[in-house]
């Protein structure tokens, strides 16, 4: 098999020895792939193959595919494999994988699953789900090699090499008391390095960087990302050693988190896809929607009530809408700018003082650089020094008030535990619209007898 074949044509060479009954051939082409590419490529056939296509699958790569679909395909798969297969592919799947797929399914299919594996597989899975959703506990898999402290590095090899195929990652080996408690890690080059009969206990590092099971997910992240390592070790009860997160569960919890971030800084609710339904998409949109609509009901008062100064000088309604729109988008960068910050590390009193000190200084020169170019076009458009003045003012002003705004309102939620990310977009928007104009027809009727 080519790898210089494209996607498409691997697509139809699959196809065709589907057809022709070439099992050989099919497992050729599918030896040459990545669980993902077989993922693609099993979402890509026509749906009267599928049956066969899993057939044909060696049964290592058809565990690898399970990891690669959504929980819907999963389910699928699982009933068009039949009881007999789909207990072994469930066997051999990865915990963290499982527990993932069986979350917030009925009851009577989680029993269903879960009683057709072997036993010790169900109760690890079952354990696993006794933890919060979002912790360490959830996403963290059994599949990691451990030695005791007083095996030699001989003895290490000869067990690594027996347990090879359990193991996702092995970069490095943990090692356990006599009652499974971490008290070091030694790497693959230690043993390199090291002598056959060197104790473990004498070459292992002792101060093992760990979390514990009921740890946020992001923040075990977040110790991975920090300390550069490809797996981390969960431990409970006193430092008993009970999984480990790999690199790629982190991934999986970077990309999760981030939606969730987009889902509500855009104030789009639960997750929308391009495969939602218009009425299911509209329905989890609406609700914030709506509630921005009343808040937004507050603009037009205010509108309402500076009637008598939008009359006497209408040029003022021209710059509204640049007025408003600006101080939105100020807010919007700067909450961005806080998410941002706070997703990847945590803020002490200092660096808050600071952030907000240098927010304020952004909205400053932001605010006179567009303060003055605007004043400028005012005066040069109407002839008005003051029409320039109160314009440019209220820029400024409004500018300098939604950087903070948006600077400060995020972290206040932080503060009481909340997710700043529910700051949204549009809430920070309405809210500086709302300022916005009170400062800018505040200031415009103060001025009013210079205006006219």
């Amino acid at each position: 098999m080519s790898i210089a074949l494209s996607e498409n044509e691997i697509t139809l060479a699959l196809i065709q020895s589907l057809k022709d009954g070439k099992r050989r051939a099919f497992q050729n082409i599918i030896a040459e792939l990545q669980p993902y590419d077989i993922a693609r490529q099993y979402n890509h056939i026509p749906n009267k193959h599928s049956d066969k296509f899993l057939l044909y699958l060696p049964l290592e790569q058809l565990t690898s595919l399970m990891g690669e679909l959504e929980r819907e395909d999963q389910l699928d798969v699982l009933q068009r494999l039949g009881k007999k297969k789909s207990r072994v592919v469930l066997d051999l799947m990865e915990n963290d994988d499982l527990a993932s797929l069986l979350t917030d399914l009925e009851p009577e299919k989680i029993t269903e699953l879960l009683s057709s594996m072997k036993a010790e597989e169900s109760q690890i899975v079952q354990n696993m789900m006794n933890y919060p959703p979002e912790t360490a506990g959830r996403i963290m898999n059994n599949r990691y090699v451990w030695i005791p402290r007083h095996y030699t590095i001989r003895d290490a090899v000869d067990k690594l090499k027996v347990f090879a195929e359990l193991a996702e990652y092995l970069n490095y080996l943990y090692v356990i008391d006599e009652e499974k408690r971490l008290v070091g890690v030694v790497s693959y080059k230690d043993l390199i390095l090291g002598e056959i009969t060197d104790k473990i206990e004498d070459i292992m590092y002792t101060r093992v960087v760990k979390a514990d099971v009921l740890t946020d997910q992001e923040e075990a992240a977040s110790i991975i990302n920090r300390y550069d390592f490809v797996s981390l070790p969960i431990v409970e009860d006193g430092d008993r050693l009970v999984g480990v997160i790999t690199v790629d569960d982190v991934l999986d919890v970077v990309y999760q988190e981030a939606n969730e971030d987009i889902e509500k800084l855009s104030a789009s609710g639960k997750s929308i896809d391009f495969t939602t339904k218009p009425l299911v998409a509209a329905y989890r949109r609406l609700p914030c929607l709506i509630l921005l609509l009343f808040i937004g009901l507050i603009s037009g008062s205010i509108i309402s009530s500076f009637e008598s100064t939008l009359e006497t000088v209408v040029a003022l309604a021209f710059f509204m809408p640049m007025i408003a729109g600006m101080t939105g988008n100020t807010g919007t960068q700067s909450l961005a700018v806080v998410v941002r910050g706070l997703a990847s590390q945590d803020l002490n009193f200092r660096q808050v003082v600071k952030l907000v000190g240098r927010e304020l200084w952004v909205g400053i020169i932001i605010g006179l650089t567009c303060g003055v170019l605007i004043s400028l076009i005012a005066y040069f458009w109407r002839g008005n020094i003051t029409l320039g003045l109160v314009v440019g003012s209220s820029l400024l002003l409004t500018l300098v008030i939604g950087t903070i705004a948006g600077t400060i309102i995020p972290l206040i939620l932080y503060k009481l535990k909340i997710d700043p990310a529910i700051a949204s977009g549009p809430l920070i928007t309405t809210i500086n619209d709302i300022l916005s104009l009170l400062i800018y027809f505040g200031i415009a009727t103060a001025f009013i007898t210079r205006l006219m």
